[in-house]
């Protein structure tokens, strides 16, 4: 609140973004991304590998205000990290996979799964990077020429960022179906992290069953 009032330059590193596995509920770092977000000058970035780790922190160091990178427990997807720092353009996702008819819009860590299912289902898949800034722009696209959008992330889903991709399409008037996949309202027990994921349907396999469960209503 005070580094963000006063817009200094702080960045804020956090560890342990989404499920930590053994740890548990004391540790799993659930909630972050909804009570920053919230928070007026604040950048909020969600690297979906060590690589675009790398990108992030230096694009953080670059901003004239505050900023959050949040990144998980453990190893990354062993992603070919640069030596250089180049930075990113802040506010702006990337199309990782084109499809059609549905469009998932990943968040960090959940990017892969994300992919894996995109596979499967044919499925438009987008790496958002920044919670905030949201890339208003790519989901107003996404919104304009696929039926079903999909929001992924490894956050609460009250308060997370599928509830601002589902404001920016209230704004914009769009009433494109859109399916909030993330954490759901309790605490999440002690377990290994790819088990407690496939639990909670946020693998590649409940991503794919929540969206064939979805259009075959």
């Amino acid at each position: 609140h005070d580094v963000a009032l006063q817009n200094l330059p702080v960045v804020f590193a956090v560890d342990r973004g989404g499920l930590v596995g053994a740890d548990g509920p004391t540790h799993h770092g659930t909630f972050d991304i909804s009570y920053v977000t919230c928070i007026p000058n604040m950048v909020v970035m969600t690297p979906a590998d060590e690589a675009e780790c790398r990108k992030m922190l230096s694009t953080a160091i670059s901003i004239d205000g505050p900023s959050l990178v949040r990144y998980p427990r453990g190893g990354g997807t062993g992603a070919i990290t640069e030596t250089n720092l180049d930075t990113l353009p802040i506010g702006k996702g990337e199309i990782r996979r084109q499809g059609k008819d549905v469009a998932l819009l990943a968040f960090g860590s959940l990017v892969p799964a994300a992919l894996a299912a995109g596979d499967e289902l044919d499925a438009t898949v987008a790496n958002m990077r920044f919670v905030k800034p949201l890339d208003a722009e790519l989901i107003v696209e996404l919104a304009g020429n696929h039926s079903l959008l999909v929001s992924i992330e490894e956050n609460a889903v009250i308060g997370g960022a599928g509830s601002e991709i589902e404001r920016v399409l209230a704004e914009h008037g769009l009433n494109v179906p859109l399916i909030r996949l993330g954490l759901p309202d309790r605490f999440i027990d002690h377990g290994e992290q790819g088990q407690l994921l496939a639990e909670l349907g946020l693998d590649k396999a409940g991503i794919v069953r929540s969206v064939r469960a979805r259009i075959s209503q």
